[in-house]
């Protein structure tokens, strides 16, 4: 990764930290930024930390001009709305360049003047949403995963002034973003305030109205993982300027990987069609190791919905880490030592995992004990447990490696350099020697003094040959010497412990010079704006007075409390609003179906004799009913409740077709 001059905006890679370790190394992997909790109100719960930690992540990263965005991405209750406030400034004390914002109320305190980002959370799906937030003073926006390139489009040309972001790797949410309150109703952990128990990861047995199986224990929430990467050009041709991996659980091994995997792509695209952009950030970033997803926890991957809807896109088979595919079952030997002869596509080492689909399509692991090469591309495995555990294995059978030890291992050394380009001046003034470090993408300087008498060298060229390198071992410190000059009447003789301490001062100095020389961006200022007047319900997710106030502010005629803040909700309610559909992956969509006469009675004897998109039960194992409806025009699913005896109606809901949103 090089810095060049920018004539557009800068392209941001923006990796996720579960703690500040995790964000240093995705500054070492080349991240133009990083996002990460701090130690409240974020949309992951369990990856809290200390503003400390904060602070000191924010120095490491502002020496490259790196950015830190907190994430304060939470609903928050009236009783906690100072303490967050609290935390903004805090944040902003620690260096943090932006906070990730879904509550709108946080609009409405005396914030610091530091840039307001929207969250996920904020559900950002049309021109009129993406533009209300431009107004109300929004930075850098996230519009939501399920659009396609024109509706990213058409959110640029609505937003004169706020950055569009975009997950480009990562897990994928079923509903859209904000719009989930399965987990809290049915176990009272909201995700809009980060403790989402993923009830969409289950499986599920799917019923239609006749009450006929039309899945068993499928994963028909579950959706493949993004992956983005051979979109980017594109992405940025509608208006994308910031790269989001997704992953704030995830461990360094993972975040390390994928980073370095999107640096590379990136870089490749700016030093070819995309050269008129720059990165976001300076240094450049040295790996060690070959990045592969493949290699990564993944469910498979889907580009989602950025070229329209795709067949694929549910996991079905299982929530857990599909892996690469290595072989396939040659021979089973069943007799002591037990074994397995494969036809493998790489090579296998001891301690790798593999997983393969038995006859009730579960995932199963396998744990390579030995692994030994049977050669033509073939590899006899010895199993830690015997044979008899695993019926369904058979010759032709499909293995995939989800875990890689070598690979593991490999991920827990050095795996990146990010250095800085450094220029560095060596002049004799009168009795005074002098170290000038410039960084070269950024233009700061430095120079330090130390008194010296100096005399010319008796052989001026190998002390000219010192000196150079003696200056160039930068060594342990963040820049690479680009060229050492010398800037006297006569080559002196200088000590080499007299260079050394000199480097490592000026080198010192330059560093803090940087940290120091980081400029915040001014956050936007709040236009006027208005929303269409409706009686917004709970799905505005107005946890406080303040949201209350800024809606009714903007237009709206009155605003229902938020899911999380309800005593009793209405078996009605909607629980997920999504662009996948269970009917559309099943093979059940009428329109898919409504192209010819055969394949239109094929589908009413799977359907109750009916072209409709009737309701499906979905049944998890505990027995739990839930309800899918579809709405064929929108293009769109619905979640509620199966219907009980007695019902609350403490939040008035609206069939989900015609739910009212803001906009």
């Amino acid at each position: 990764m090089t810095h060049s001059a920018c004539r557009r905006p800068g392209l941001e890679l923006l990796a996720p930290a579960r703690d500040a370790a995790v964000g240093m190394a995705a500054v070492d992997h080349g991240a133009d930024a990083v996002y990460i909790g701090g130690p409240g109100f974020g949309a992951r719960a369990a990856a809290g930390n200390s503003l400390e930690d904060i602070e000191r992540l924010t120095r490491y990263a502002h020496r490259f001009g790196a950015r830190i965005y907190l994430t304060l991405n939470t609903l928050v209750f009236d009783h906690e709305y100072d303490e967050a406030v609290l935390l903004a400034h805090r944040a902003y004390e620690a260096g943090v360049d932006a906070l990730i914002v879904q509550d709108l109320g946080l609009l409405e305190a005396d914030l610091p003047p530091i840039e307001i980002h929207a969250s996920t959370q904020c559900d950002v799906r049309t021109p009129e949403k993406a533009a209300l937030l431009d107004a109300l003073g929004f930075s850098q926006v996230v519009l939501a995963r399920e659009l396609t390139l024109e509706e990213i489009a058409a959110c640029r040309q609505a937003m004169p002034r706020a950055r569009i972001e975009f997950f480009v790797h990562g897990a994928l949410c079923v509903s859209y973003s904000g719009r989930c309150y399965l987990s809290c109703a049915q176990c009272g952990r909201s995700a809009n305030r980060g403790e989402c128990a993923q009830p969409c990861r289950l499986p599920y047995t799917v019923l239609d109205e006749a009450g006929h199986t039309l899945a068993r224990r499928k994963h028909v929430l579950s959706l493949m993982d993004n992956d983005q990467s051979g979109n980017l050009a594109e992405l940025v041709r509608a208006g994308v300027t910031s790269f989001k991996i997704e992953g704030r659980l995830k461990g360094a091994d993972y975040v390390k990987n994928i980073t370095a995997w999107y640096r590379r792509k990136l870089d490749a695209l700016l030093e070819g069609e995309l050269s008129d952009y720059a990165p976001a950030s300076r240094g450049t970033t040295r790996f060690f190791f070959t990045p592969d997803p493949q290699k990564t926890f993944h469910r498979g991957a889907t580009d989602y919905f950025v070229h329209g809807r795709q067949d694929a896109i549910a996991q079905l088979d299982t929530p857990k880490s599909t892996g690469e595919v290595i072989g396939r079952v040659l021979e089973l030997q069943k007799r002591d030592p037990q074994s397995i002869l494969l036809q493998t596509r790489s090579e296998l080492a001891n301690g790798d995992g593999l997983v393969y689909l038995d006859s009730h399509e579960e995932l199963v692991g396998l744990n390579v004990n030995r692994a030994e090469p049977a050669g033509s591309g073939r590899t006899r495995i010895f199993l830690r447990e015997p044979l008899a555990r695993h019926p369904d294995l058979a010759v032709g059978l499909q293995l995939n490696r989800n875990k890689s030890r070598l690979f593991a291992k490999t991920l827990e050394g050095d795996t990146a350099a990010r250095t800085l380009p450094v220029e560095l001046t060596l002049a004799l003034m009168g009795a005074s020697l002098t170290l000038t470090a410039r960084d070269t993408s950024s233009n700061v300087t430095v120079t330090i003094d130390l008194p010296f008498a100096g005399e010319a060298a008796r052989t001026p060229d190998k002390a000219r040959e010192q000196i150079v390198a003696a200056l160039k071992k930068t060594g342990g410190t963040v820049f690479a010497a680009e060229s050492v000059l010398i800037d006297a009447p006569f080559v002196p003789f200088v000590p080499v412990s007299i260079l050394n301490g000199l480097r490592r001062r000026a080198l010192t100095a330059l560093e803090e010079a940087l940290v120091a020389h980081h400029q915040r961006l001014r956050p936007l200022t709040r236009e006027p704006a208005r929303i269409a007047p409706a009686h917004l319900d709970y799905t505005a997710n107005c946890a406080n007075k303040h949201t209350r106030s800024l809606l009714k502010s903007l237009g709206a005629i009155a605003v229902d409390d938020a899911f999380e803040c309800a005593r009793a909700v209405s078996d009605a309610a909607e629980l997920m609003r999504c662009r996948h559909c269970i009917r559309h992956t099943l093979g059940l969509c009428p329109k898919r179906n409504a192209q010819d006469a055969a394949a239109k009675e094929r589908f009413k004897a799977l359907n109750g004799g009916t072209m409709k998109a009737t309701p499906l039960t979905l049944v998890n194992d505990k027995g739990e009913q839930l309800i899918a409806r579809f709405d064929c025009r929108a293009c769109e699913m619905t979640i509620t409740r199966a219907a009980r005896a007695s019902q609350s109606t403490k939040i008035s809901c609206a069939k989900p077709q015609e739910t009212p949103s803001f906009c």
